[in-house]
């Protein structure tokens, strides 16, 4: 399985639109193949940051099936106009500790 994570930081006074359009965002991505779960947490310290967690079952689920899919040219409409800066996207893979 891996991880996708983004920061993701909210231009002033829009956290609350943002997080409504963040809503209906969620239907999208939830439907793709290779899609597991996702969670949205908002920093307590930094207002307008938040934290993006998707899991997927291959990167090629997220780089291949969702980014040249039709479902993320909705998504980046719904939210890609709320972050400045852009985020950046990484994707981590679980380490085995025994």
């Amino acid at each position: 399985m891996i991880l996708e994570a983004c920061i993701l930081t909210v231009k002033p006074g829009m956290e609350e639109e943002y997080e409504d359009a963040f809503k209906k965002a969620s239907n999208l991505i939830s439907s793709m193949n290779g899609y597991v779960g996702h969670e949205l947490q908002k920093c307590i310290e930094v207002k307008g940051k938040y934290i993006l967690l998707v899991k997927w079952n291959t990167i090629e689920d997220h780089t291949i099936g969702f980014r040249q899919s039709p479902e993320y040219q909705e998504w980046r409409k719904l939210l890609h106009h709320f972050y400045d800066p852009f985020p950046t996207v990484e994707h981590y893979e679980n380490v085995q500790l025994s």
